[in-house]
């Protein structure tokens, strides 16, 4: 196991440098065959890890080297193996995998395709040792590894000057929410004198240090609240979220690897790897269920009104982060696991569905321009389907449903059944944010679908190569079969031997117990609002096509509001952006130019340019004016000596 774990991590590392440093020479079949070759490698060794962790009951940790030694202070690099990395191994493999062979057709007439695909390995290896590590400074690394990654892939397409932005944007906004998870480490360290999760993950050392907690600014939960303002940078939570709308600059695979499926995860597993931390610290978690609700619902509004089929999709993940977050904030860490592993599968297959829409389109991402195309690209129409109805959560009680039907719904039942006042409001929250996911989502269907061809890209659509629609289809067979197959180990009878240590179960109050014993009405409202969604879509957007411009004429002010994203940027610009920028002017101006240039390095060089163009004017070239110099000099010298 232990060769498994390390091929796991490092073969992407080795696909990633020899393509990267050979980019120049190494054709694009050869970067295919070594990036995907290497993928496939740390699948095959993620899905035995999964067997013999997880199903197996077992963990392990890796001591690969001694990393820091400072004093008392010591931090060893190693690989943590237990049930919840092994779940999160499966999940970055398998995503990253499909996404490595879709990008072979997508990126085909691209003339960068080493360097893509070095990019989309390094990336992974990076996110592969955020989901190993075995305390908080590694998983810094990995973390700002993830960061590094993301910034190079959304600006890939680096002469675009939108990609520029987006990257650069991605980049600050998550060095906010990097400097919270910073002091969140440096407090940890405080409290427990140590970063080892062998350490502060004890449930009794962190009882011990936690003491009374009742208070809101008690120093565990001021941490725990550090480390959340990091996962709200990486998660794309409410007000660090304005980064992840913009990254959809980057190419269509990017989008489905980092932002619907891995990268945007890692602020919800670092929650869930923290969970016995977390659990003893209630104020800290009434922030993360009440912010992660409010995320939900203002996410899903803004997506009603985007007509970029990505960004649709983009709000849409956001959107669903709010759900894993809220779980995690009422205990429900089991569940917000179980949504992360679905949502995994049908976001991803949305995006890649949605890049075969734009592939089809010969690069046309606006929903107004489409139409009429289901019967010209009809597997890419299905699979599309298919994503959308485990993303509505629809299902048949005591049945069948698709995947969110089951870790959607788990997820709001364990809400209600939380029973504090945070817990109802995440609720009924989630219940407004399944209604508007689903108007959303077959909005984007019927748009982009059905109707009349709108634009001349419409009328020339061609279905998807097989390298891009094959690599769908396990996506598909997740987002259908992931939801009851998974259900009993993630959050059903068998998840506290599934879990074991890796997650924190509270056997006196455990919210997963009591969600199983909830109202009839309760589980059965999620998917009314799921199925009123799609049927007000229908409505709206088929059966009353000129519905959609009275509603917005007849609600005007808001609607602008919502479609310019609540003013969120131009906030920022006002706020941070704006006195950033004119402080950088000031420095440039007058620091950089008005005293540095002038009186540091340039200015000394200045000087001496000017002194030697002054003693330049002493060289004539005639001979008797150097003769004359030297008796003058030759004279004072014996003067002087005499």
């Amino acid at each position: 196991m232990v060769s498994a774990a390390l091929l796991t991590v490092f073969a992407p590392l080795v696909a990633a440098a020899v393509v990267g440093l050979g980019c120049q020479r190494i054709s694009d079949r050869w970067a295919h065959v070594i990036t995907c070759g290497g993928m496939g490698v740390a699948l095959a060794c993620a899905l035995y890890l999964f067997v013999q962790v997880a199903l197996g009951h077992q963990s392990f940790t890796v001591t690969l080297a001694p990393w820091i030694s400072a004093g008392s202070f010591t931090v060893d690099w190693a690989l943590k193996v237990d049930t919840l990395t092994a779940v999160m191994l499966c999940v970055v493999t398998i995503v990253s995998t499909v996404v490595h062979i879709y990008s072979v057709g997508y990126m085909s007439e691209d003339k960068s395709q080493p360097r893509f695909f070095a990019y989309l390995s390094l990336f992974t290896f990076f996110m592969l040792m955020l989901v190993t590590a075995d305390n908080l400074l590694q998983m810094f690394f990995g973390w700002e590894g993830v960061g590094l990654a993301s910034y190079l892939l959304i600006n890939f397409w680096f002469h675009k000057p939108s990609a520029n932005a987006a990257s650069l944007k991605a980049f600050v906004v998550n060095r906010v929410g990097d400097f919270g998870f910073l002091l969140g480490i440096f407090a940890v360290w405080m409290l427990f004198g140590s970063v080892e999760f062998s350490t502060i993950l004890n449930v009794d050392t962190v009882r011990q240090v936690a003491g009374d907690t009742s208070s809101f600014w008690a120093p565990v939960n001021i941490a725990c609240l550090l480390l959340f303002i990091g996962a709200m940078g990486k998660s794309a939570q409410l007000g660090l979220h304005t980064w992840l709308p913009d990254a959809m600059e980057g190419p269509t695979p990017v989008s489905a690897l980092i932002h619907a499926a891995t990268m945007v995860t890692a602020g919800v597993f670092m929650v869930c790897r923290l969970s016995p931390l977390f659990e003893f610290a209630p104020g800290a978690l009434m922030v993360v269920a009440v912010l992660g609700g409010l995320t939900a619902v203002v996410a899903a509004t803004i997506g009603l009104t985007q007509f970029d089929i990505k960004r649709v999709i983009a709000y849409s993940t956001m959107s669903q982060l709010g759900y894993m977050f809220f779980a995690a904030g009422v205990g429900a860490y089991g569940a917000a696991m179980f949504h992360l592993t679905t949502h995994a599968f049908f976001k991803a297959l949305l995006f890649l569905g949605a890049g075969s829409v734009i592939h089809a389109m010969h690069h046309e991402q606006d929903m107004r321009h489409m139409g009429g195309i289901a019967k010209k690209i009809p597997y890419t129409y299905t699979l599309m389907w298919v994503g959308s109805l485990a993303l509505a959560g629809v299902g048949i009680p005591a049945a069948f449903g698709f995947a969110g039907f089951y870790s959607k719904d788990i997820i709001l039942e364990a809400a209600f059944a939380d029973h504090s006042w945070f817990g109802l409001f995440a609720y009924w929250l989630g219940i407004a944010a399944a209604f508007m996911t689903a108007f959303y989502s077959w909005r984007l269907i019927i748009m982009t679908f059905h109707g009349k061809p709108h634009g001349h890209h419409a009328d020339h659509a061609h279905e998807s190569p097989a390298i891009m629609l094959l690599p769908l289809i396990p996506l598909a067979l997740g987002a259908i079969v992931a939801g009851f197959g998974l259900y009993d180990w993630f959050v059903g009878e068998g998840r506290a031997a599934f879990w074991g240590a890796s997650l924190f179960v509270q056997p006196a109050n455990d919210t997963l117990e009591a969600a199983h014993h909830v109202p009839g009405w309760v589980p059965v409202l999620p998917l009314v609002a799921a199925l009123s969604g799609i049927a007000l879509a229908y409505v709206f957007y088929m059966l009353v096509p000129g519905l959609p411009a009275r509603f917005v004429a007849t609600f005007r002010r808001i609607h602008t509001v919502v479609f310019n994203k609540y003013y969120f940027d131009e906030l920022y610009r006002a706020t941070f952006v704006r006195w950033a920028e004119q402080l950088g002017l000031t420095f440039w101006k007058r620091g950089d130019d008005g005293i540095i240039d002038r009186y540091g390095p340039d200015g000394i060089a200045a000087s001496a340019v000017k002194i030697g163009r002054e003693a330049s004017t002493l060289q004539t070239g005639y001979i008797y004016h150097y003769a004359f110099a030297t008796v003058l000099a030759l004279v004072a010298f014996i003067y002087w000596v005499a």
